[in-house]
């Protein structure tokens, strides 16, 4: 048996601009931080000799089969596929926090299973490998709308300058932010769950079918990741940070319909004008997590106006996916 952890991720500038649709063309950039909040697959042996069926997975149903075809989720099965197994498996998953919430649950459970499984076949992945196989699967297998940050945040961990080329390679960069700083961007973070969940790629179409028309945004989100990227290394004062969220959150919204609703709207509205800086919604749109940057003598304030959301505390530059028990 083994488990696997692989950690969600946290976007703070730069989401759209990881779409190949629109890096080939332009190239593209991100910042952001893996957290320490994860999910969990287990793999091991499964005696199907002793069975009436030959696999089992265990998410929030369980299935077990005879013919990994059979399998109805669908990342389940084609990862099994493409890794080559076809029988005599178990796999249990679980995880901090709820899928289809914009922290890059999706890759990370393609990157956690295909970390799992490579290792429990004896060949493991380095994590640029994990990050471009998840891509693959999960864009050309699965052929779903998806950008490519969250597989390299699952697969590296870390906070990071995650840099896409129109060739399609991916250079990843530690951001070099001081201690101090370090210390006061967390400080000043706060997360809320707006208590919606929604599926990533509906969003995400609609952006790709549009991403002619919306180059000017997302190349205006690139110069803000090169801004953001002077502040956290340069030292400055944080404070900034707050603005150039705001500003990627303005762009954000510009890209698609979906990307926000009146009930997030007065969220962020509540949060603006209780203490918050400012803020964005993670992921693709339309519900997830709300981030807002606050002075930390005023998140107190923040948390009471925000007190009917669940605020969900965390950790920057969590380590990426591994092998936490083999045995």
């Amino acid at each position: 048996m083994l488990i696997s952890r692989t950690p969600f991720r946290v976007s703070f500038f730069g989401g759209g601009t990881d779409l190949p649709e629109f890096y080939r063309k332009h190239k593209g950039a991100v910042i952001g931080t893996a957290i320490d909040k994860y999910i969990y697959h287990t793999v091991s042996r499964f005696p199907s000799e002793l069975f009436d069926y030959t696999t089992r997975i265990s998410y929030s149903k369980v299935e077990c089969v005879n013919n990994i075809n059979e399998i109805q989720h669908a990342p389940f099965r084609e990862i099994l596929k493409e890794c080559g197994i076809e029988k005599d498996v178990e796999i249990h998953i679980a995880a901090d926090l709820p899928s289809f919430s914009g922290l890059g649950s999706s890759s990370s459970f393609s990157v956690g299973l295909l970390n799992a499984l490579t290792r429990f076949q004896g060949k493991g992945l380095s994590p640029l490998e994990l990050a471009k196989e998840a891509i693959r699967i999960e864009r050309e297998v699965l052929r779903e709308a998806v950008g490519c940050q969250d597989q390299a945040f699952a697969a590296f961990g870390g906070m990071n300058l995650i840099s896409f080329k129109p060739d399609d390679s991916i250079e990843v960069e530690p951001i070099a932010i001081s201690p101090a700083a370090m210390e006061e961007l967390s400080a000043s973070l706060v997360l809320f769950f707006t208590g919606i969940t929604r599926r990533a790629v509906n969003v995400e179409s609609d952006k790709i079918k549009r991403i002619n028309d919306l180059s000017q945004n997302l190349l205006s989100m690139l110069n803000i990741v090169d801004d953001a990227y002077r502040l956290l290394t340069n030292g400055r004062n944080l404070e900034q940070f707050g603005a150039l969220l705001h500003k990627t959150w303005v762009e954000k919204k510009a890209l698609s319909s979906g990307v926000s609703n009146e009930q997030i709207d007065n969220m962020y509205r509540l949060g603006m004008e209780n203490g918050a800086l400012g803020g964005k919604l993670l992921g693709a749109g339309g519900g997830g997590f709300l981030l807002f940057f606050v002075p930390p003598e005023k998140k107190q304030v923040l948390r009471k106006a925000m007190s009917s959301f669940s605020e969900i505390e965390f950790t920057m530059a969590a380590p990426g996916s591994s092998i936490i028990y083999a045995s």
